[in-house]
């Protein structure tokens, strides 16, 4: 079970994914992975899509997101 930090909104955050960088739209723990579905906490946030807006909980699910969208 997740636990609370002061200071630190609870729950999913919003995020827009930018090049190298996101920007919380808004506050939360952490953000779901588009292909595991698992929760990745925001301080190990490392792998997303700027043109699909999603975040990946590791390099693999990465990869198996970009197969899907290149057809490959």
């Amino acid at each position: 079970m997740d636990t609370y930090t002061p200071g630190q909104a609870p729950g999913e955050a919003k995020i827009a994914y930018l090049d190298g960088d996101f920007d919380v739209l808004k506050p939360g723990r952490f953000v779901v992975c588009a292909v595991t579905g698992k929760k990745i906490a925001l301080e190990d946030l490392r792998y997303w899509s700027v043109d699909l807006q999603e975040a990946y909980f590791d390099a693999e699910a990465a990869t198996t997101r970009w197969k899907e969208t290149q057809g490959k």
